[in-house]
């Protein structure tokens, strides 16, 4: 369960905003590349509190996790992925999506990276590589 979900492995209620490095952990990217993705997408707006510090809504956690899923997942360049999500507009932006583009070897797919991943959209990637290869 996550930290959103009011789990109390999670630490935190449901609902709770979380701070840039509990999303940066949460997802697996250093706190630099939140930053960048805010100057990258505009969807993008964490709350700004005293001393600039950010706080991400669930809205915004979602959003980041598309991202994430989007850049480090499916492939996307991130202009690829600005695009997939003015596409899909904001409604659909917490839920991923089969595969719309592959890129070439030296992706990293590392299990460390997976680790955010539903299960679901796992077991969608390899039936339709089983169908691909079959």
């Amino acid at each position: 369960m996550s930290a959103f979900d009011g789990s109390p492995d999670g630490g935190k209620a449901s609902g709770a905003m979380l701070a840039i490095g509990e999303l940066a952990e949460r997802i697996g990217v250093p706190t630099h590349v939140l930053r960048y993705w805010e100057t990258r997408f505009p969807q993008l707006k964490p709350l700004q509190r005293s001393g600039r510090r950010r706080y991400y809504r669930a809205e915004d956690v979602a959003l980041a996790e598309r991202i994430h899923h989007l850049l480090h997942v499916q492939g996307f360049t991130v202009e690829g992925a600005r695009k997939a999500l003015s596409e899909a507009g904001r409604t659909s932006v917490a839920e991923p999506r089969a595969p719309l583009v592959r890129e070439g070897p030296g992706h990293d797919r590392s299990p460390s990276r997976a680790a955010g991943i539903p299960v679901e959209a796992l077991v969608a990637l390899r039936r339709r590589l089983a169908a691909a290869l079959g």
